[in-house]
């Protein structure tokens, strides 16, 4: 999707998107788009500097339709999304989203709804839930993680090998077949994004849940505070992250486009 802006901002090469992913810091609300920034699986568009800029917006390669936006000018985050292409939703500061709704509304001649995305970091060591089908991967598990559908195990790595070498991925195995998965999606100094995902016919098993504590518990051991991020909407991700101990620490709100308006007269 394309705004109705003018100006043209290019997309930064590898050297300024390492310089905008310090800028943004290491932080729970961060933690993808460096991982992305630093590993080169991003667009990234700054007004000003990478290191002091006015706005900033960056892109993931394997989901373009949902960029991140950073700074708190609504105005910087409008003219910046004129440049980027394929997006449907943009997750943004919370005070800055109704503006920018407004700007889409009037600007592109859309409707658009707005919903909250929670981070939260786990409080506490990570509780076991035991279950004997459900182990961590090493790399000789890359045939059997490669041959899971790609929901299980999607992450902010270049592919499945690197997962599995700078990640952590536990795995739900019935007949010979994952199921479930949780995985450290993105990691930094001092957070690992926390992911899961479970084929249609096993879930509401607790498969998830009990993969997800042997990540947290490897994140923990590393030295590392697990962070679980989950729309508003998503009832049961939120449940599980519950379960396992995390709690809030910071909402922010997408800016979704729903449909055009239809043209007077037609």
């Amino acid at each position: 999707m394309r705004t109705t802006n003018d100006r043209k901002y290019e997309p930064l090469d590898a050297t300024s998107c390492r310089v905008l992913a310090d800028r943004l810091g290491d932080t729970s609300h961060t933690i993808i788009s460096t991982q992305l920034l630093r590993r080169g699986l991003c667009k990234a568009y700054v007004a000003g500097d990478p290191a002091r800029f006015d706005g900033a917006i960056v892109q993931a390669r394997d989901f373009p339709g949902e960029p991140a936006g950073y700074g708190s000018d609504p105005v910087v985050i409008w003219e910046l999304l004129g440049s980027v292409e394929g997006w449907d939703c943009i997750l943004v500061a919370t005070d800055c989203a109704p503006v920018l709704g407004e700007m889409m509304i009037r600007e592109m001649g859309v409707t658009v709804r707005y919903l909250d995305d929670i981070c939260c970091e786990m409080d506490g060591p990570a509780p076991a839930f035991d279950d004997e089908a459900v182990r961590l991967l090493t790399l000789d598990d890359l045939a059997l993680l490669e041959a899971a559908p790609p929901d299980l195990r999607a992450s902010c790595y270049h592919d499945t090998r690197d997962l599995l070498t700078d990640g952590i991925v536990a795995c739900k195995i019935v007949s010979g077949q994952i199921v479930a998965t949780a995985l450290a999606a993105a990691r930094s100094e001092r957070y690992a994004e926390v992911g899961v995902f479970t084929s249609g016919n096993y879930r509401r098993r607790g498969y998830a849940t009990a993969a997800a504590s042997l990540v947290c518990t490897s994140v923990q051991e590393a030295g590392q505070t697990p962070v679980w991020s989950a729309g508003a909407h998503n009832a049961a991700s939120l449940r599980v992250a519950t379960k396992l101990g995390f709690v809030e620490v910071s909402r922010s709100r997408y800016v979704i486009v729903r449909e055009r308006e239809p043209a007077a007269g037609g």
